[in-house]
């Protein structure tokens, strides 16, 4: 089971939207009042909250994270690592309370998708990294990583892995290539095809798949598509919206073409060499899920000395090896293609997690929704796919 197999955040409901949506005053807290009282230079420690099946464990021991252990025993730090985030409106209901009551959360770091990432950086729930004590971020991040709509220039936040929204499909049982997102919408794919369902999560390949410069997509872009999408219900083309559980779809055969993380694939293809991943022509859409500081963290140095240490290219290659998605640490790639380990060497090789300048060249950020647009969009969207 891939760690986006469990149930992601859709960006349309409970205190997410009211607060991001309508633009809470109260809530935003001013940078004069992020900081606070840090302990690291005396209380070695820091409290990590992730994704669940986000990190390299030991083989022989699920509980030992060896990447965390030699961090460790390198700087005397301490990680208190928890798999609690499963969702991002959910994580941001849990600690939603403490932030925009000038509390502090028990956190020193988090990981949040760029979507819910930019709502932190909105409200003034996160503090700006200090980058002159992290040399390795400055030095080794991804280009097309560094300047995202939300944070210019990464000062609130790091890319902890990043990854591809494409298109996955069977094509021994479909019996030819696809290549472009318009050919979803093929006569001989109808009612075998599945989108997903996150407004976040499907928007920008679809709206790429029209000829969409996603970087500066429109309100009437999105309706647009949305007219698209409803007609191809009515027609029943779409086969259903999920989460993850295309997955399965996809295994059985029961989905022909189905939107896809690149992450998801790899592993899929290890049980199934007929299941292929396409960056469209059109394009697809570079994501990325990141490091945060919360505000009032007791250990934001510690913290960033964490946040540094997995941008050495021999961690990042570490890191890579196990979660199978895009690196965002280019540099990674030649550690592990001088391994001399056949399946390390096979992973660098591979495009979906170290892309070519070909690749590159179709990957694309989106632009976030605004505040103002996500309530609008949100609702309508929702309405489409049932939920």
């Amino acid at each position: 089971m891939s760690r986006r197999s469990l149930l992601r955040g859709i960006g349309g409901a409970g205190a997410a939207t009211l607060l991001a949506g309508c633009g809470v005053p109260a809530a935003y807290v001013d940078e004069r009042d992020r900081a606070g009282r840090d302990l690291s230079a005396r209380d070695r420690r820091l409290e990590f909250a992730n994704w669940p099946l986000y990190i390299d464990t030991d083989d022989d021991d699920t509980s030992k994270r060896p990447t965390l252990d030699a961090f460790r025993k390198r700087t005397g730090i301490s990680v208190r690592y928890t798999e609690e985030i499963n969702d991002n409106d959910e994580f941001f209901g849990k600690i939603s309370p403490s932030l925009m009551n000038h509390q502090e959360t028990g956190r020193d770091l988090i990981v949040v998708s760029d979507w819910m990432a930019a709502r932190f950086v909105r409200l003034g729930w996160v503090q700006e990294m200090d980058r002159a004590a992290q040399p390795n971020v400055a030095k080794n991040l991804n280009p097309q990583l560094r300047e995202p709509a939300f944070d210019p220039g990464r000062l609130h936040s790091v890319p902890w892995q990043s990854g591809i929204t494409g298109i996955a499909y069977n094509r021994k049982k479909l019996g030819r290539e696809l290549r472009s997102t318009k050919e979803l919408w093929a006569d001989d794919l109808r009612g075998k095809v599945t989108l997903l369902s996150g407004l976040d999560e499907s928007m920008a390949l679809l709206l790429m798949g029209n000829g969409v410069d996603v970087a500066q997509w429109t309100g009437d872009d999105f309706h647009a598509l949305c007219e698209q999408i409803e007609g191809l219900v009515r027609t029943k083309h779409i086969r259903r919206f999920t989460g993850n559980d295309y997955i399965k779809d996809l295994s059985t055969g029961d989905v022909l073409a189905c939107q896809a993380y690149s992450g998801d694939v790899i592993q899929l293809q290890a049980d199934n060499p007929d299941i292929e991943f396409v960056v469209p022509e059109e394009g697809a859409e570079l994501w990325a899920e990141s490091l945060m500081v919360p505000n009032l963290a007791q250990h934001k140095t510690n913290a960033e000395k964490l946040v540094d240490y997995y941008y050495e290219p021999e961690v990042a290659a570490e890191l890579a090896a196990w979660v199978n998605y895009v690196c965002p640490v280019p540099a990674a790639q030649a550690v592990l293609a001088n391994s001399g380990d056949e399946e390390l060497v096979a992973l660098a090789e591979d495009p979906l997690i170290f892309p070519d300048a070909d690749m590159r060249s179709r990957l694309a950020i989106a632009r976030d929704i605004t505040a103002e647009e996500r309530q609008e969009f949100a609702k309508r969207w929702n309405s489409i796919v049932g939920l």
